[in-house]
């Protein structure tokens, strides 16, 4: 679970070098090696641009390229904890500015062959084709100052699940299964829940791609946190408290059954702000296969804002902030653009899918490790110094990596 000092801000001086912020976001590592590896590696990823192999990570990490094998047993080999460390790493990113919401982003790291951890072939709908590569989702905490992933899963397909000796080369732990969407996502809310002090930070979700959301705003609701999230034209509602058949929202303004209207100021990519029409009400989602039974599904908020000439398209979204101002819940959807951004980032800059190895843990040391590294960025933007990936060679990645897909 996410530590409870992961939201209480501190008024100490945070660590502005590396090994001070190792030791700090470290500290669950016991053996002095670890950490000096954990530095190497580290140091590799803020200064080695272009792609990340363990032989450039050394040389830039340790000025020594026969440090690479000591830098594949950290990484592959060595059996530290990554969720101790991302709790820490959350921990120091809430001490610097107190997060407003948790997102979600995925990408898809194209992949050759089919041994490496968790790799299947998949649409890509980013991509627009089948690739074979592995699928990642990652829980990002958003603050004014910052967004970062502060947790990640890997998505196991069933050919993952049913397979005991790829399972088994791989370190594949027996909890990990093939699992939807929402699976993934619920495993963050019931971790986030269990630290009392994070309860009231609200999801920031699209869900525009997910067939199955309402699984993921019932079991949200129901571990009592707070969502907003956009969905579909498409989306079927209920007029709360109406008695009428279900509707998509869509048509939702047009019967009538938007209660609010109202000129919301809203920021334009220039800078400015401009007066912005919104439509709210109170809705019900049919649960999926039932649509007729609402009578004791939890009362929503649809909020539309309809197509103009500033706003090619309209959008939509659900919440369950029911008494904050529709002003304040579409303040947040901003933040979802927040993770995406950050993730293009992590993936042009940060070696998220440059990860050689071909195990679980391999893979979630990798992950803790980038993520670690763009924390640092944010939290010592003076020592930076990021490494940029030589041009022409984004086109590995599936970008921009944004939405949830089912």
């Amino acid at each position: 679970m996410l530590a409870d000092r992961t939201y209480q801000p501190t008024t100490t001086t945070r660590p502005d070098t590396v090994p001070e912020f190792v030791e700090d976001v470290f500290a669950s590592l016991r053996r002095v090696d670890q950490r000096r590896w954990a530095r190497t590696y580290l140091n590799g990823l803020l200064n080695t641009p272009g792609r990340k192999t363990l032989q450039r990570l050394a040389r830039a990490g340790a000025h020594s390229a026969d440090s690479a094998h000591g830098l594949q047993q950290f990484i592959n080999s060595s059996p530290w904890d990554w969720s101790t460390v991302r709790h820490a790493l959350a921990g120091a990113l809430a001490s610097h500015a107190r997060p407003r919401a948790w997102s979600i982003a995925e990408v898809t790291i194209p992949k050759r062959g089919d041994h490496s951890v968790g790799v299947h072939r998949r649409f890509d709908p980013d991509a627009g084709r089948v690739v074979n590569g592995q699928r990642a989702l990652a829980l990002f905490t958003v603050a004014d100052a910052y967004s970062a992933p502060v947790d990640w899963h890997i998505v196991l397909d069933n050919t993952w699940s049913h397979d005991a000796d790829r399972r088994r080369r791989a370190r594949i732990p027996d909890s990990a299964t093939a699992e939807s969407a929402w699976q993934h996502v619920l495993r963050f809310a019931v971790r986030a829940a269990h630290a009392p002090r994070l309860r009231h930070i609200p999801w920031v979700l699209d869900l525009r791609r997910v067939p199955d959301h309402t699984r993921i705003t019932g079991d949200l609701s129901r571990h009592r946190q707070t969502f907003v999230a956009e969905v579909l034209p498409t989306q079927p509602v209920v007029a709360a408290r109406a008695g009428t058949q279900p509707v998509i929202a869509a048509e939702y303004v047009a019967r009538g059954h938007a209660l609010q209207a109202q000129l919301v100021p809203t920021p334009t990519p220039a800078g400015t702000r401009e007066p912005v029409l919104l439509h709210s009400g109170p809705v019900q989602l049919p649960e999926q296969g039932n649509a007729e039974a609402t009578d004791a599904l939890p009362v929503y908020r649809l909020i539309v804002r309809p197509a103009s000439r500033t706003h090619k398209a309209a959008r939509y979204w659900i919440t369950n902030l029911v008494d904050r101002s529709v002003e304040d819940v579409v303040s947040l959807t901003r933040h979802t653009r927040a993770a995406d951004t950050a993730m293009t980032e992590l993936a042009s800059d940060f070696g998220i899918l440059d990860f050689e190895g071909r195990s679980f843990p391999g893979w979630h040391h990798h992950m803790t490790m980038a993520s670690a590294a763009y924390a640092y960025t944010r939290l010592h933007p003076h020592r930076r110094g990021r490494p940029h990936r030589a041009p022409g060679t984004l086109e590995r990645a599936s970008l921009p990596p944004v939405r949830l897909t089912s």
